[in-house]
């Protein structure tokens, strides 16, 4: 038995936007935004694409986007690649989806809160060690909430989840776990065989229930994803050697006068044309 990775859009949607999958989506959302508890007893699915109404305005593509029973909408999204906008477009699709509630002619008392939860296959927070983080307006020097708080950013962040399966506990901890690892299973854990909606989800991303048209997309997604993120790990890696010559070429220009090539290109690796060429444009500027 094979699963198809969830943290590809395709995959995602597939598993928790349909119809079908009205019961997953309920216990996936309890376990991320409410602990565990049952605090969502319905929902209504939403179409995910926030087309613009106002000229000019940027087209937002959810993964999935639904309405709960007390009208809250929660909006959901899965980012695998960790560019600079990351949390400029969290913020972008929170306020949108909140603004876009009302029709003409309605008034602000039909606004409905809004949660956006986010998964990322990064850290976006780094240097921080907890795995879900929730925001909200919040009084800047004394911390007491805004008294329309209508808008929620929640992150969980998949690399600071390291439980191994047997230390598996609460419903939270089983999620998390089929969302970072359910591509690399054979098969449904024991331990998460008693959750009927888990049970669920891994049938929807069992491959074998798939069709061969279906399962071409999925590699494609995929082998995207693969290639936008060698894209960035080479950019970092040329940013730190190309941060790294440049801190050397710096250490040569303020020894250059107090030490001779040979000297300093024993303290700094740079090799003697280098240095010669240094000098020869410190002589011409």
């Amino acid at each position: 038995m094979r699963f198809i990775n969830p943290k590809t859009d395709y995959a995602f949607k597939k598993i928790f936007g349909s119809a079908e999958s009205k019961n997953i989506l309920i216990s996936f959302l309890n376990a991320l935004v409410y602990d565990g508890n049952s605090m969502i007893q319905d929902w209504e699915m939403i179409s995910p694409n926030l087309p613009p109404e106002l000229e000019g305005l940027k087209d937002t593509y959810l993964d999935v986007k639904a309405q709960l029973n007390d009208g809250t909408v929660v909006i959901m999204e899965m980012q695998v690649l960790n560019v600079p906008t990351s949390g400029k477009q969290v913020v972008f699709n929170a306020a949108k989806t909140y603004a876009f509630q009302l029709q003409r002619g309605q008034g602000y008392r039909y606004l409905k809160p809004v949660i956006a939860l986010t998964l990322t296959d990064f850290e976006m927070f780094p240097g921080q060690t907890q795995l879900i983080s929730r925001f909200v307006y919040r009084e800047k020097s004394e911390g007491w909430y805004y008294p329309e708080n209508e808008m929620e950013l929640v992150f969980v962040e998949l690399p600071k989840f390291t439980k191994e399966l047997h230390e598996l506990e609460t419903l939270t901890d089983k999620w998390i776990y089929f969302m970072k690892f359910a591509r690399s299973l054979t098969s449904i854990p024991e331990n998460m065989d008693d959750i009927a909606e888990l049970n669920q989800a891994f049938e929807i991303a069992n491959q074998a229930g798939l069709t061969l048209e279906e399962l071409e997309e999925l590699e494609r997604r995929e082998m995207f994803i693969y290639d936008q993120q060698g894209a960035i790990a080479l950019g970092i890696e040329q940013g730190i050697e190309q941060g790294i010559e440049q801190g050397k070429l710096d250490v040569a220009r303020k020894l250059l006068g107090q030490l001779n090539e040979e000297a300093i290109a024993q303290a700094t690796g740079l090799s003697l044309e280098a240095i010669a060429a240094l000098r020869q444009e410190m002589t011409n500027n």
